[in-house]
């Protein structure tokens, strides 16, 4: 009868045993399935700080592209306006020896005739009286 108690008891002990273990696995589970979650959440929260950070880093490139391409823009037509005033002075500057050669070979080809040249010390004569 001791040995059929012992038996029992044996029994009894792994039963408890097996309870306990199946407990602290339910336990294991559940905390494997929090841990889980609070992967899952981490996961997302890092994914979305990502994507907004991803998203910053695009928006300034942009911005920054952007003023860039303004600058290059304006220092293009400031450039434009620069060689148009150069070359409006050059051909000012052309048109004035232009005229001046006309009226030079006009000049010379009215007083080398005599009746040119005592009409402009006539002329020259009179301005000098008015001064």
């Amino acid at each position: 009868m001791n040995s059929l108690n012992d038996r029992e008891k044996g029994i009894a002990d792994s039963i408890a045993t097996a309870e306990k273990v199946k407990n602290e696995m339910s336990q294991l589970k559940a905390e494997n399935e929090k841990l889980l979650v609070q992967a899952r959440e981490e996961r997302t929260a890092i994914l979305k700080e990502a994507k907004e950070l991803k998203e910053k880093i695009v928006g300034e490139a942009k911005e920054q592209a952007k003023l860039e391409a303004n600058k290059i823009i304006i220092d293009a037509q400031q450039q434009i306006q620069q060689q148009k005033m150069a070359a409006m002075t050059e051909v000012k500057n052309e048109i004035g020896d232009l005229a001046l050669q006309v009226a030079e070979k006009i000049l010379r080809k009215q007083l080398a005739a005599a009746d040119g040249q005592d009409a402009y010390n006539k002329l020259l004569s009179e301005q000098i009286k008015l001064n």
